[in-house]
C-alpha cells in the first residue's frame, strides 16, 4: 500500500469519527433542548399568558414583555433554567408581579401569546386594560407551616395582598388551647387571586408558607355532572334534564318540626 493510499484511509477514519463526535453532540444538544422545552410545568408566565401549550406555541420569544416591565420581574428562560427556553417568566418569592394598573409587558407582544384582551374590562363603554382581571397562578397556603395556624399573630400575606379582603381574607377562630387568643389565617379566594405572589414575597417564615403555583396545578375540578344548586345561572344546566326527579317519602307530607322530635 503506497503512502498516498494511507494517507486517504486515514483522513476517511478521522473524517468518519469526527461525523460520529458531532452527530453524538448535536443528538446530546437537541435532547437537551427537548428536556428543557418540557420541563417545569410550575413556571408562572406574565399577566394575560395564554394556556402553556398555546403560549408556547405563540410566543416568538423576542423579550419585549421582559424589556417592558419596570420593576425587572420577567425573566427568559436560558439554558440550564429546565424552562423552555426564551420564554418569559417570573419568581414570585425573589421579584413578585408590582400589579401595574397600566400592565405596560403585555401591549407589546406581537403575536398575541399575552392576550391584552384577558386583563382588560369595559368601563363606561370604553376597553380598559385591568390587572386585577390578570390570572398568573393562585395563591396556596400551607397551614401546617404558616405561623398564623399556630396561633402566632402574623397577617404579612394579608396586608401584601393588593386586593385585600377580596384575594386573601382572615378568617377568625378562637384559641381554644389559650382561652384568650383567636386565629387569623389566611384564606386565598380563586376568583379574586390574581397569582401577583406578593404575598408569597411578603412570607415571613424561611421557606414562604404562602406560594403561587399555576392555577391548573393549584385548581381542582370537580365535574361538570356536579350543579350548583344555589347559583340560578348553574342551575340553568338542568332545564329539559329527565333525570330530575322529586324525592319523595313519608316525611314529604310532615312539617319538619314533626318528623325532627320523633322518638323523643
Amino acid at each position: 500500500m503506497d503512502e498516498k493510499t494511507k494517507i486517504s484511509r486515514r483522513k476517511l477514519i478521522v473524517n468518519t469519527l469526527q461525523g460520529i463526535g458531532i452527530s453524538f453532540l448535536g443528538g446530546s444538544l437537541w435532547a437537551g433542548f427537548v428536556y428543557e422545552a418540557k420541563s417545569d410545568p410550575l413556571i408562572l408566565r406574565p399577566p394575560g399568558a395564554l394556556p402553556e401549550e398555546d403560549f408556547i406555541k405563540k410566543c416568538i420569544k423576542c423579550g419585549l414583555c421582559v424589556e417592558g416591565c419596570p420593576y425587572d420581574v420577567l425573566y427568559l428562560a436560558k439554558p440550564g433554567d429546565n424552562k423552555p427556553l426564551g420564554t418569559p417568566y417570573f419568581i414570585p418569592r425573589t421579584n413578585p408581579c408590582r400589579m401595574c394598573e397600566d400592565i405596560p409587558c403585555v401591549p407589546p407582544c406581537p403575536t398575541g401569546a399575552l392576550d391584552i384582551k384577558s386583563v382588560s374590562s369595559i368601563k363606561n363603554g370604553k376597553e380598559v386594560l385591568d390587572i386585577n382581571k390578570a390570572r398568573m397562578g393562585l395563591a396556596v397556603v400551607d397551614h401546617e407551616n404558616c405561623i398564623a395556624f399556630w396561633g402566632i399573630q402574623c397577617d404579612a400575606c394579608y396586608r401584601a395582598c393588593p386586593l385585600m379582603d377580596k384575594a386573601i381574607t382572615l378568617e377568625y377562630e378562637r384559641n381554644e388551647r389559650t382561652g384568650k387568643h383567636a386565629y387569623l389565617r389566611p384564606v386565598v379566594h380563586a376568583d379574586f387571586c390574581t397569582g401577583c405572589g406578593l404575598c408569597e414575597h411578603a412570607c415571613v417564615t424561611e421557606k414562604a408558607a404562602i406560594f403561587v403555583l399555576p392555577r391548573n396545578i393549584a385548581l381542582g375540578k370537580a365535574g361538570k355532572h356536579y350543579v350548583k344548586g344555589w347559583m340560578q345561572e348553574d342551575e340553568k344546566r338542568l332545564e329539559g334534564s329527565k333525570s330530575i326527579e322529586t324525592q319523595k317519602t313519608e316525611r314529604t307530607h310532615k312539617k319538619a318540626e314533626d318528623y325532627l322530635n320523633e322518638g323523643f
